[in-house]
């Protein structure tokens, strides 16, 4: 009789180590912590203003196949037309597939560094900001027209976000000028179980990609050379450990069965003791 007692009490105890052992990790993930989730973290809890330098505003450089919406008007809008309109010849092909882009439309800067303008001709812009751009085509559309005045921008100014977002996607930007927030923002902001110490910047330098590490916890980030984006960025925003742990569905789903199995074998285990 006491050796049956005794296998019971071993069977017993085994069953609930086991049962512990493989609960602890969902108590473990289930605590999520809370520390890294508020933004800009270093500013004090209080009424009274924080004033924070920002880090000075670059204009992009035009790069290879970029394009260049180009506007130039005369007294005589007629006469400026066709240089006015959009060459839809020079497009890349690439530029209309996006799925989250509209239909872009301009001149297409070739690889190498030019745009062509009918009558001005073929004009370099790479390496030029949009407004060094203007003046360059200002001086050549002087040549053939009285007091024309030009307007350029970029069409396909993009940026992408992606990772642990409401919105992942990428995103057409309506003017040159976009910080990291303004991006995430466009994204729907980050979820809970987003990284937002070691936000991830992806940036096309050189003909090589640069990776930078953003913290959004921090203040410094207003202060980074990288606050402001630039076209073609990328953002990845990584999980963290709570979101790799939920999402593993098969696990989550084995340890459910187990548990049920084992709190099935524990009732008939104790019936059978008494």
């Amino acid at each position: 009789m006491n050796c049956i007692l005794n296998k019971s009490k071993y069977v017993s105890t085994s069953v609930t180590v086991i049962f512990c052992f493989l609960f602890l990790p969902i108590t473990f993930y289930s605590c999520i912590s809370t520390q890294n989730v508020p933004y800009f973290k270093d500013v004090s809890d209080t009424s009274k203003p924080v004033s924070v330098v920002m880090s000075a505003y670059r204009d992009p450089i035009i790069q290879i196949e970029d394009i260049l919406s180009v506007n130039i008007q005369t007294i005589d809008p007629q006469a400026s037309a066709p240089i006015s309109q959009t060459n839809l010849a020079n497009l890349s092909s690439a530029s209309s597939t996006l799925p989250t882009m509209p239909s872009t439309s301009g001149y297409l800067v070739d690889k190498e560094g030019t745009i062509s303008i009918p009558l001005l001709g073929a004009m370099k812009v790479a390496g030029l900001t949009t407004y060094q751009a203007r003046k360059v085509i200002l001086a050549k559309a002087e040549e053939f027209y009285k007091s024309p005045t030009v307007q350029i921008r970029f069409e396909n100014f993009k940026i992408t976000v992606l990772g642990e977002v409401q919105r992942p996607s990428t995103y057409a930007i309506p003017n040159e000028r976009i910080t990291v927030l303004d991006a995430l923002g466009l994204a729907g902001d980050l979820t809970i179980y987003g990284r937002r110490e070691n936000i991830m910047l992806i940036r096309d330098s050189s003909g090589a990609k640069q990776f930078i590490r953003l913290n959004l916890n921090s203040t410094d980030l207003v202060k980074s050379p990288y606050f402001y984006l630039r076209q073609n960025d990328v953002l990845y925003v990584e999980p963290n450990k709570a979101k790799i742990a939920t999402t593993d569905a098969s696990k989550a789903k084995t340890l459910t069965i187990v548990a049920s199995a084992l709190s099935v074998i524990i009732v008939i285990a104790s019936r059978l003791i008494k």
